[in-house]
């Protein structure tokens, strides 16, 4: 009920969660992390790719969102996640500032 609350979801989908039957939506990772103390998302961190994977799943961004914020589109930010393209040079430092590299 505690986490429930906290994340803002039903009591029910803490059960889904817990037995497997659904995955927490991405917008309720971060209070996810906040409730367990410690972060249970698992990313390769050492590529750039990996980098921003974690950073979205952290802020609870979806790809679209996290386009958004950069001013590309979803499917680039896929793409970059799966280290299948680079970001292009006008969009490094948004990017950089935002992973804070």
């Amino acid at each position: 009920e505690d986490a429930a609350k906290l994340i803002g979801v039903t009591d029910d989908s803490i059960r889904f969660w817990e037995i497997g039957h659904s995955i927490p939506r991405i917008e309720h990772i971060p209070k996810v992390i906040e409730f367990l103390g410690y972060n249970p998302y698992t990313c390769e961190t050492k590529t750039l790719g990996g980098r921003i994977k974690y950073y979205r799943l952290t802020h609870g961004l979806s790809h679209k969102k996290m386009g958004r914020l950069l001013e590309v589109d979803a499917s680039t930010i896929g793409a970059w996640e799966a280290d299948k393209s680079l970001p292009k040079k006008t969009v490094l430092p948004k990017l950089k500032e935002l992973l804070k590299i």
